[in-house]
C-alpha cells in the first residue's frame, strides 16, 4: 500500500499571471488486478481532501484494497491559488487533470456538494472512463440556482458594482469571497435546464434538513439525468454535511454495493 501521509503535487498551468500552480493530492494505491474500478473523491466548495467523509473513504479504500484518489482544487486546501480568482471552469479543469494523470483504471466518481457538479461535468467529459457516480448533497448549477437567484437585490448590486461579495459562512470563521466572475463564468457550465446525457449508474445521498442544498434540488437532478439507473437515498434528519457515523456507514455501503454491481 502506498504511503499517503504526505500530499504530493501535480503541476498545473499558470493562472491569471501566476508563474505556475500546483494541485495537492493523496492516493491510496494498493496492488490490484488490472481492470478493477478506482475511486476519485471530488470535494465541496471551500472544503479540502482531509475532510471527514474523504478521510473515512480513504480508510475504507485501504481496507478494500481499492485505488482511491483525492485532491484539492485550485485555491483549496493545500493547493496553490487565490480563491477570488477561481471559477467553475478552473475547478472542472483541475478535476479532469487529476483524473487523467492520477486516477487508475475505470472510475467511480464520488462528489460532495459542489463536488457533485464537478463529478457530473467530469463524467460528461470522460464518459468512456467514468462507470458510475456517487453524489452527496449534489449542487450542480449552485452558482446560479443556489447563490445568484437567492441573493437579495443589495447583494446583486454589490457584486455588479464591486465584483465581490463576502458571504458569512456557517462552516468557517472566514467569509466566502463570492465574485461576479464566479457567477458569470459558472453560467457556461450549467446543466440542469436540459437533459443530462449520462447513462451510467448514479447514486445520490441527500439530507432533507440540508439548509444549503435543498432536497428538491437533488430531485431536479434526478429528473434531468437520462440514465435509468438512478437512485436517491433521503435522510429525513440529514443535514448538508452528512458526516455522522451513520451517514459515513451509509456512504461506504452505497459505494461498496455500486462497485459490486459494476464488477459483477
Amino acid at each position: 500500500m502506498t504511503d499517503t501521509t504526505a500530499p504530493r503535487k501535480l503541476a498545473r498551468p499558470p493562472h491569471e499571471g501566476s508563474a505556475g500552480e500546483e494541485l495537492a493530492y493523496l492516493i491510496e494505491a494498493p496492488e490490484r488486478p488490472a481492470g478493477s474500478i478506482g475511486l476519485t473523491w471530488l470535494g465541496g466548495f471551500k472544503s479540502d481532501m482531509t475532510g471527514t467523509k474523504a478521510e473515512a473513504l480513504a480508510a475504507w479504500a485501504r481496507g478494500a484494497d481499492r485505488h482511491f484518489l483525492r485532491f484539492d482544487y485550485y485555491a483549496h486546501g493545500q493547493s496553490s491559488g487565490e480563491f477570488r480568482k477561481a471559477t467553475i471552469g478552473r475547478w472542472r479543469e483541475d478535476a479532469l487533470a487529476a483524473i487523467d494523470a492520477l486516477a487508475e483504471g475505470p472510475q467511480v466518481l464520488i462528489g460532495s456538494s459542489m463536488g457533485g457538479w464537478m463529478a457530473l461535468l467530469a463524467a460528461l467529459a470522460r464518459p468512456e472512463r467514468v462507470k458510475g457516480l456517487v453524489l452527496i448533497a449534489p449542487a450542480p448549477d449552485f452558482t446560479e440556482e443556489l447563490m445568484w437567484k437567492g441573493f437579495a437585490e443589495e447583494i446583486k448590486e454589490a457584486l455588479t458594482r464591486d465584483g465581490i461579495y463576502r458571504e458569512p459562512s456557517d462552516y468557517s470563521d472566514e467569509p466566502y469571497e463570492i465574485t461576479m466572475k464566479l457567477i458569470d463564468e459558472g453560467r457556461g457550465h450549467l446543466i440542469l435546464d436540459a437533459p443530462i446525457p449520462l447513462t451510467c449508474p448514479v447514486r445520490i445521498l441527500q439530507g432533507m434538513k440540508d439548509p444549503d442544498v435543498p432536497w428538491a434540488h437533488a430531485m431536479r437532478l434526478v429528473d434531468a439525468l437520462q440514465s435509468t439507473d438512478v437512485t436517491i437515498n433521503l435522510s429525513k434528519s440529514g443535514d448538508h454535511r452528512l458526516s455522522t457515523p451513520d451517514d459515513i456507514a451509509r456512504l461506504a455501503q452505497v459505494v461498496e454495493t455500486l462497485l459490486g454491481e459494476l464488477e459483477a
